[in-house]
């Protein structure tokens, strides 16, 4: 007879009491409720294979069993987290701050509970398909990633525009991604274009739709991206690329909540949030003249700064351990994990790809490795061979070939026939090589 699972596939681990109306509400979605008392530092028991989210309800937690709580957590810092607060304000407990830091989003009392329903599917999601959900799916521990996943969750529920600012590869649209997926909009379409990739003649008609027989070719009328996001997110990735003529209608949205399709004067309506990236210095570009000034200040309302990976110490081997985990659920692959070698030469690198970069190393280290541990061979992290200028090269030739002319003139008694005979070359060479060398036989002998 087969053996009854212990947990069923999608399951919320309660750390507290639920109500039966929010207990009946989770069992109607399909999800089963396992209540586990604030003190009580039992064993979760997560199998690989189960789909589990927990959820703090603090609205009943004595402070003291905060600890308790913060310490079973410990052992499961994968898990993702929600938290129920309590009616009025929090009090200014490091314990309770330490905890809503695991969250990846809060609720309030009176609970919503067909939010919370929505949110843990979208989790439970996210969980299935390997891909964290949220703030969390900012993998990493270090204090300069803290400092950005925290600004992150106080920007995300204001509906006013976040500008990301990092080098290329440091995660900007996954920061895009989090903060849609934490602020109201969630259930509403999230959209990303990248304005450097849009031919210039077709940056108009794909950001705000074109009418029919608006320019040649234009069979019908096509709706924007902005008009399609209604409602949702529109992320702009490389702002700074895109043409001043689009720059002016974007501020139109921004000011007005108003778009005109090309070929049309009527303003349309559109409710979207905007969030940009760039990798550029914005500041710079208005000095230039190729940004609009009164654009940037309206972007600039909230800015988020993503770190680069060198800056962010132990994250590195996290983000590297998560990319080749990631990478066996979907591949064969005999690697799984990295050599104490490999793992040094990858906090030592300066990764100027960042992010990105690391992801396509991980990669092919996995598919290229022939052991179980990744190697800094397979990693392409080997160090440089030093490249010794050609000038000290020269020279280093010059005084060898000197040192072993003048050891053969000794060697044979300044005789040149014999040195000529012993270098295996002809008189007239030693000849010129003392004249080249400066050597005057005379004084030598």
């Amino acid at each position: 007879m087969a053996a009854v699972p212990e947990f069923p596939a999608r399951c919320v681990i309660w750390f507290g009491h639920p109500h039966a109306a929010e207990r009946a509400a989770l069992a109607a979605e399909g999800w089963q409720v396992r209540g586990v008392a604030s003190d009580q530092c039992v064993a979760i028991g997560m199998r690989s294979n189960d789909l589990v989210v927990g959820l703090l309800d603090l609205r009943g937690t004595p402070p003291g069993n905060l600890e308790h709580l913060q310490g079973l957590l410990e052992q499961h810092r994968h898990m993702r987290l929600l938290a129920i607060l309590p009616a009025g304000p929090l009090p200014a407990d490091p314990a309770l701050q330490a905890l809503l830091g695991c969250c990846a989003e809060t609720y309030t009392t009176p609970l919503d509970v067909a939010g919370l329903v929505l949110r843990l599917q979208q989790l439970a999601d996210g969980e299935a398909a390997g891909q964290p959900a949220g703030a969390q799916a900012l993998v990493g521990d270090s204090a300069v990633l803290q400092v950005a996943r925290a600004a992150l969750r106080k920007f995300a529920p204001v509906d006013l525009p976040v500008l990301i600012t990092g080098e290329t590869g440091t995660g900007k649209e996954l920061a895009a991604q989090a903060l849609h997926a934490l602020s109201p909009r969630h259930g509403r379409p999230f959209l990303a274009v990248n304005c450097g990739a849009i031919p210039a003649a077709l940056v108009q008609s794909e950001l705000f739709g074109h009418e029919r027989g608006a320019f040649t070719g234009a069979a019908t009328r096509r709706l924007g991206l902005f008009e399609t996001a209604t409602g949702g997110t529109v992320f702009l990735d490389e702002i700074g690329d895109l043409p001043l003529d689009a720059q002016t209608n974007l501020l139109r949205v921004l000011q007005e909540g108003t778009i005109e399709r090309v070929g049309s004067n009527h303003p349309v309506s559109v409710d979207v949030r905007v969030v940009a990236a760039t990798h550029v210095d914005l500041e710079q570009a208005v000095e230039r003249g190729q940004f609009r000034r009164d654009l940037f200040y309206r972007l600039n309302v909230l800015r988020l700064p993503m770190p680069p990976l060198r800056e962010r110490g132990t994250d590195i081997l996290l983000l590297a351990e998560h990319f080749l985990a990631s990478f066996r659920r979907r591949h064969v692959t005999r690697a799984r994990g990295f050599s104490t070698e490999a793992a040094r030469a990858l906090q030592r690198f300066n990764w100027p790809g960042n992010v990105r970069e690391l992801l396509n190393r991980v990669q092919r280290a996995a598919i290229v490795s022939e052991a179980e541990l990744i190697s800094v061979a397979d990693l392409e992290l080997l160090p440089p061979q030093v490249e010794i200028p050609q000038r000290m090269l020269h020279d280093a030739r010059q005084a060898a070939e000197r040192d072993a002319l003048l050891q053969a003139l000794r060697d044979n008694a300044f005789n040149i026939t014999a040195c000529a005979r012993t270098m295996q070359v002809s008189r007239v060479t030693v000849y010129r090589l003392c004249r080249k060398h400066q050597l005057a036989l005379p004084e030598l002998r």
